[in-house]
C-alpha cells in the first residue's frame, strides 16, 4: 500500500493552487508519472533532496512529493519554458 495515500499526495500538490483556479493534479495518473519520472531522475544520478534512509528510488520521490520538496508543473508552467 502506498503511504501516504494518493489522496494525500493529490492535497499537498494542490494546496498553493488559489480558489477558483483549476487544480494541478486531477488524478492518480499524474501522481503516478510524476513520481516516476523523478525515481528516473534519482536512479540517473541526481541527488535526494530528502534523505534516502536507503529506501528504493520511488519511496524517495514520494517523500519528497508528499514534503513538498518536488514540485508537479501545471501544464501552463510547461508551455512558458
Amino acid at each position: 500500500m502506498l503511504h501516504p495515500s494518493y489522496g494525500d499526495l493529490m492535497e499537498v500538490v494542490n494546496s498553493e493552487v488559489q480558489e477558483g483556479e483549476a487544480p494541478i493534479v486531477n488524478s492518480r495518473y499524474s501522481i503516478v508519472l510524476a513520481t516516476a519520472k523523478r525515481a528516473r531522475q534519482l536512479i540517473g544520478g541526481s541527488a535526494p533532496m530528502v534523505d534516502p534512509k536507503a529506501r528504493k528510488p520511488l519511496s524517495v520521490a514520494i517523500d519528497e512529493l508528499y514534503q513538498g520538496k518536488l514540485k508537479i508543473a501545471s501544464k501552463d508552467e510547461d508551455e512558458e519554458d
